[in-house]
């Protein structure tokens, strides 16, 4: 019964929000942010994207090296799993959109 209801509700609400217009203009608004990014702000968040990434990464590794008395494997790990979150981030970013 709580499936079947939750279904329900979503389904007349995704209608609702159609029918009022409210999901064409979500829509267009997020489209219009993406659009009008100026050059500097994209650069911003992508170097953003990738140092925090980057820092997350070595700031476990360095904690799990740490608590586990190892030397630097956790360090190597998470840092290069950092770098590869930050790069896929930037990529998210930069991709052109799917139409």
């Amino acid at each position: 019964m709580g499936e079947d209801s939750d279904e329900s509700f979503a389904k007349r609400l995704r209608e609702a929000e159609r029918r009022s217009g409210r999901v064409e203009e979500a829509e267009k608004a997020s489209q219009s942010d993406k659009d009008e990014q100026s050059l500097p702000a994209v650069a911003l968040r992508a170097g953003t994207e990738m140092i925090s990434a980057l820092v997350v990464g070595v700031a476990v590794g360095w904690g799990l090296d740490h608590w586990f008395h190892t030397r630097a494997i956790f360090l190597i790990i998470f840092a290069l799993m950092g770098g590869s979150a930050g790069v896929l981030n930037v990529w998210r970013l930069v991709k052109p959109p799917e139409q």
